[in-house]
């Protein structure tokens, strides 16, 4: 927690970070914050000014600005409280960052361009095409021995014109920056310009994990990370699953591979065997219509099992020429599927009419429409209008 005054607080909106509609609040500028405004590939803190919620934190120049939801009075003081936990964890990460990137530069010549906190998982772009699997776990090894030993973090403030600066490792600073320059230190391990928050011994760190890497852009890979407690949350979703995995297939954690991959086999035969009896399926339903002595010029049917290729098959079966057919697969009162099939000049007039009462999308050519139906409910609508359209055509058609 931290006493403070309100400087200013002035009307304005926060787009949130998933998108959606703008929220109307605030935005609050103190004389002075415990709350990181986001830079440096570190997400903002989040805290109360009083009891009212901080939603965001942004630079402005020289100043973090406060975006909440009610109006502050300026010149008002102010209790500012901090999310530790959310701080906590953003400091593992950021400092767990500033360890693999000095010891993957230090040992293989890997340099960062760039790094992402996430939510779950955090991710180093590395200056290289690739990262073999040896590398990654001599990394891993590194880093951890390192925490072991629990090694000091300092920061340190140099003067914008100390030539010790051009030794500090560095992306830069932005073009806006006045005053000192902040510098984060390693003992004997790393020296880095940075404004983000850190731990102040790699023994806080705990443990970091490397998952793996990913390919980046421009011959640049992706190293995926946790640090910290994150790691921790990670093995207890993994326990948790590994339970729920043991209690289905009733084998233990060892076999659970195998005995997915037997479940997929089984699967996949089930659904080949499906497929086949679904084209005799077909094929019968077809024979039937065609072998009634006096056959009706509309064929509706539908099946909530089936697919394309089923409704293909009918359509071919019986032949298109005279009768209209109108087929659907799928759950009777939500989506599916839909072919509307016969003579191609009825076929033309009446598909997208069909597509839009079916609240679906969909095209055709020589005498066949089909698509996506999202209300599959008004398939009664449908016969409706193609019972209206036959009784209505004349002899040529």
């Amino acid at each position: 927690q931290f006493a403070t005054r309100v400087v200013s607080c002035r009307a304005a909106e926060l787009r949130p970070e998933g998108g959606g509609e703008p929220v109307r609040g605030f935005q609050v500028v103190l004389e002075d914050t415990i709350l990181f405004p986001e830079g440096g590939g570190q997400p903002d803190d989040r805290g109360l000014i009083g009891d009212v919620p901080v939603l965001r934190v942004t630079r402005r120049g020289p100043d973090a600005v406060h975006f909440v939801p009610a109006a502050l009075e300026p010149g008002a003081e102010v209790l500012l409280s901090l999310d530790w936990e959310r701080r906590f964890d953003h400091m593992q990460q950021h400092s767990g960052q500033h360890l693999i990137t000095a010891i993957a530069e230090q040992t293989f010549g890997f340099k960062t361009t760039s790094w992402e906190l996430g939510r779950q998982r955090s991710l180093i772009e590395l200056d290289t095409p690739s990262v073999t699997a040896e590398q990654l776990g001599a990394l891993e090894r590194s880093v951890n021995e390192k925490i072991r030993e629990r090694v000091p973090v300092v920061v340190r403030e140099l003067a914008a014109d100390d030539p010790e600066i051009e030794t500090v490792r560095s992306r830069g600073l932005p073009d806006d920056h006045v005053g000192p320059v902040r510098v984060v230190d390693i003992e004997g391990i790393d020296s880095n310009m940075c404004c983000g928050t850190h731990v102040s011994n790699l023994s806080d760190l705990q443990v970091i994990k490397l998952l793996g890497t990913e390919k980046g852009k421009k011959n640049k890979t992706n190293l995926v990370f946790l640090a910290g407690n994150r790691v921790l949350k990670s093995i207890e979703q993994s326990h948790s699953t590994e339970k729920a995995l043991t209690s289905l297939l009733k084998n233990g954690p060892g076999e659970h591979v195998e005995a997915v991959k037997r479940l997929q086999s089984s699967v996949k035969l089930l659904q080949k065997n499906n497929l086949n009896l679904l084209r005799d399926i077909a094929v019968l339903i077809a024979r039937d219509f065609k072998s009634k002595p006096a056959r009706s010029q509309l064929f509706v049917l539908h099946r909530k099992e089936g697919d394309s290729e089923f409704m293909n098959i009918i359509a071919n079966e019986i032949g298109t020429e005279e009768a209209l057919l109108f087929l659907t697969v799928g759950d009777e009162r939500e989506a599916g599927l839909f072919l509307l099939a016969g003579p191609v000049d009825a076929v033309e007039h009446l598909g997208p009419r069909v597509a839009e009462l079916l609240g679906g999308k969909g095209a055709g050519k020589r005498g066949r429409f089909q698509g996506k139906a999202a209300r599959m409910s008004r398939r009664g609508e449908v016969e409706a209008l193609l019972q209206e359209f036959i009784s209505h055509r004349s002899p040529e058609v």
